[in-house]
């Protein structure tokens, strides 16, 4: 039986990535997407999450707005990454489907207050809506099966030295999340950047000959080109659906638990996820932290979902 999910995000290259890959998954049960400020203004995200799900045909999964701000802080957004629409690169269709009037905090908590089996929850941009449905609707714990993260790493940084966009965006949040004790799957840089999107990718989607796959092509193709200018990368990283991919088959992750940390405070490492994995805080481990990305078969699953929604 597919597993219900929940997916926050604030598309994005990746998060469209992942949108289509949680949509077209037999393994997973998409109740729900959300939307939060991060890579653009709430805005853009939230116009780019519409267009997605009707480049996709994914019609039938309410879309709810949610934070248009950090909990404490002025929002970052990552502009000179995904440039100024948030997923610049080839033009999108004008949304055909509607958004929910609920906001994202509580289409959240009703997804997950409808009982049956407990709802997977997926948040691949800031952690913002995820902070606030913990404090707003604290029941909710107690039909969450577990919270896959996509943010942090175990060392350096890319908005940051040592931090993650999504981390950096909101640390406050972060914090209240992985403090929450709820079950948590950490899928950091350390794992996504094993998920490139190199030129063979590139090719493999061109290879389908259908217009999602073109998109997508295009996608990792200006995503692309800002990582080689930014970080001197070969592709992209597809950071958010590697999270996806771990809720839809966790035998394509190797994981090890530990205690995880979120600086708040620090003059130099705002948002840095302190990752202790070899227990030297003698702190009882919070998370599973991804570590190893079997990359083939990941290539397959998501080439497999463009394909599928040709």
């Amino acid at each position: 039986m597919a597993a219900p999910c929940i997916l926050d995000c604030d598309p994005g290259h990746d998060d469209a990535v992942a949108m289509l890959l949680a949509a077209a998954s037999d393994a997973l049960d998409l109740r729900a997407i959300t939307t939060v400020a991060g890579n653009g203004t709430l805005d853009k995200v939230t116009l780019n999450a519409r267009r997605v799900c009707t480049l996709g045909g994914i019609r039938d999964v309410p879309i709810a707005a949610g934070a248009d701000r950090p909990l404490r802080r002025p929002l970052e957004t990552a502009a000179h990454v995904h440039g100024e629409s948030a997923l610049d690169g080839p033009a999108l269709p004008e949304p055909d489907v509607a958004l929910d009037s609920r906001p994202a905090h509580d289409l959240i908590a009703d997804v997950v207050a409808a009982g049956g089996e407990p709802v997977t929850l997926i948040p691949i941009g800031p952690l913002t809506n995820v902070a606030t449905v913990l404090d707003r609707h604290p029941d909710v714990t107690r039909n969450l099966r577990e919270i896959v993260v996509m943010g942090g790493s175990t060392g350096r940084g890319n908005h940051a030295p040592y931090a993650e966009f999504n981390i950096y965006v909101d640390p406050e949040a972060a914090a209240r999340v992985f403090e929450s004790g709820v079950p948590l799957t950490m899928v950091g840089l350390n794992l996504t950047h094993q998920a490139i999107a190199t030129p063979r990718v590139v090719e493999r989607l061109l290879a389908l000959d259908t217009q999602i796959a073109r998109v997508v092509a295009g996608w990792m193709t200006f995503f692309g080109s800002t990582y080689e200018e930014l970080w001197g990368l070969p592709g992209p990283p597809v950071h958010d659906a590697c999270a996806v991919a771990l809720a839809i088959d966790p035998t394509l992750v190797r994981c090890v638990d530990a205690f995880v940390a979120i600086e708040t405070e620090g003059r130099w490492t705002r948002g840095a996820t302190v990752v202790d994995l070899h227990g030297r805080l003698g702190r009882a481990p919070n998370a599973r932290v991804a570590m190893e990305l079997d990359v083939e078969r990941f290539w397959d699953l998501v080439l497999g979902a463009v394909e599928k929604l040709g």
